[in-house]
C-alpha cells in the first residue's frame, strides 16, 4: 500500500514526538518540514533526513500537493491559521493542544474541516495513556458506577517556561491553556464527554516568571524573545459543571508557593473512586468493607506510549481503520470551557456555556 505523505508545521520541542512516531509508523513517510525559524528548520531536517524545508506553509502546500496529512506543532497563535490552510489545501490535520487561542478560532477550524471533508484531530494526548484505557475499561463495565465528581491539579512551584509561553499574544494564556487543557479534557473524556454547561473561575498574576529565583527551572521554551514578556496568569482555578450533573474542580499553575510540583487527578463514582496521578489507585467496597485495589501490570501514564498511540490512532482514522478519538467537536468544547474560565475570572461571575 502507498504510504501517506506527512508534513510537520512547527518543528520545535513537541514536534519531536510526532516526528519519531511518523518515522516508526509503517503507513507514513515524512516528506516536509515547515518552521519560521530557519536554524531550527535546518537542524531538524538534518536530524531526520528531510530535505523539503519551508518557512511558509502556503508555499509548502503549493509546491507539494502530494502531502496527505499534517501535524501542526506551532505556537498557539498559529494553530488556527496553519490548520485551516492545511484543511483548505485538502490535507488531514492533527493539531497540537490547545486547539486554538479561543473558541471562535476553534469553530473556524471545525468549519474548515467540514468544508474540506478532511479529518481534524486535536492533540489531547492524555486520552491515549495506559491509565486512561484502564479507567475507561472499569467505567464502561460499570465498576465505578456514576462518575459525579472529579478533582484535577497540574501545578508547578517555579515552572513558567518563559519565551512564548508567557506571552499572551502568542500563547492565548498561561497555565490554564497550557497545562489545564490536559487535565480538563482527560477528566471529561473519562466521564464520557459530558457537555459543559457553566464555570466559575479565578485567575491570579502574583509571582510572574520569578526571574529573581536562583534555583534553576526545569521548564524552558526553546525560543525566547528579547523582552521575555510575561503577561499571563500564574494560577487558574475553576469549578466546571456538566450537563449530566457532574462537577470538576480544577487548578493549573506555573508558579505557586507550594512544596513541590503537583499533578493529581481523581474521579469519584457511586461504586468506586480512582486516582491517576501521581500513582494509579482504585478505591471501592468489597463485602461491605472499604477496599483499596492494586492492579497488576503497567497502569502508569507512559508519555512516549501515549504519543505513539495518538499518532497511530490519527493515521488509522485517516485510513478508515478507526474513529477520530479526539475530534474537532471535543476541541471546540474545551476551548469554550477555557474561554468561560477566563471570562469568569475577569467578571467574578459564573459563566454559562452553550455548545
Amino acid at each position: 500500500m502507498k504510504k501517506l505523505k506527512v508534513a510537520v508545521i512547527g518543528v520545535g520541542n513537541i514536534s519531536y514526538y510526532h516526528i519519531i512516531n511518523y518515522v516508526a509508523n509503517p503507513d507514513t513517510e515524512l516528506v516536509a518540514f515547515c518552521d519560521i525559524n530557519p536554524e531550527t528548520l535546518k537542524r531538524r531536517g538534518a536530524e531526520f533526513g528531510v530535505t523539503n524545508l519551508f518557512e511558509d506553509y502556503h508555499e509548502m502546500f503549493e509546491k507539494m500537493p502530494e502531502i496527505d496529512l499534517v501535524s501542526v506543532c506551532t505556537w498557539n497563535n498559529a494553530h488556527a491559521p496553519a490548520a485551516i490552510a492545511a484543511l483548505n489545501a485538502g490535507k488531514h490535520v492533527l493539531c497540537e493542544k490547545p486547539m486554538a487561542m479561543n473558541a471562535q478560532e476553534a469553530e473556524e477550524m471545525r468549519a474548515a474541516a467540514k468544508r474540506s471533508g478532511k479529518i481534524l484531530q486535536v492533540g489531547f494526548v492524555r486520552r491515549f495513556g495506559n491509565d486512561a484505557a484502564v479507567i475507561r475499561d472499569f467505567s464502561e463495565r460499570g465498576d465505578l458506577g456514576e462518575l459525579y465528581y472529579a478533582r484535577a491539579s497540574y501545578v508547578r512551584r517555579n515552572g513558567n517556561p518563559g519565551g512564548w509561553f508567557g506571552n499572551k499574544a502568542l500563547s492565548g494564556g498561561g497555565p490554564l491553556i497550557d497545562l489545564g487543557v490536559h487535565v480538563i479534557d482527560l477528566v471529561r473524556y473519562l466521564m464520557g464527554n459530558p457537555a459543559p454547561v457553566s464555570v466559575y473561575g479565578a485567575t491570579f498574576r502574583k509571582l510572574g516568571n520569578r526571574k529573581n529565583i536562583k534555583t534553576p527551572r526545569a521548564y524552558h521554551a526553546t525560543v525566547t524573545s528579547k523582552e521575555d514578556l510575561c503577561d499571563v496568569e500564574d494560577l487558574a482555578t475553576a469549578l466546571i459543571r456538566f450537563d449530566n450533573g457532574a462537577v470538576l474542580n480544577v487548578q493549573a499553575g506555573f508558579c505557586l508557593n507550594l512544596g513541590k510540583d503537583e499533578t493529581n487527578i481523581e474521579l469519584f463514582g457511586t461504586k468506586g473512586g480512582v486516582q491517576l496521578d501521581p500513582a494509579f489507585n482504585l478505591y471501592t467496597e468489597m463485602n461491605d468493607y472499604l477496599a483499596d485495589v492494586k492492579l497488576v501490570g503497567d497502569t502508569a501514564f507512559d508519555f512516549d506510549g501515549a504519543f505513539r498511540g495518538e499518532i497511530y490512532s490519527f493515521v488509522d482514522a485517516v485510513l478508515g481503520r478507526g474513529p477520530v478519538r479526539a475530534s474537532a467537536d471535543d476541541g471546540v468544547a474545551l476551548m469554550k470551557i477555557l474561554d468561560a474560565i477566563y471570562a469568569s475570572a475577569e467578571t467574578g461571575k459564573e459563566i454559562a456555556i452553550g455548545l
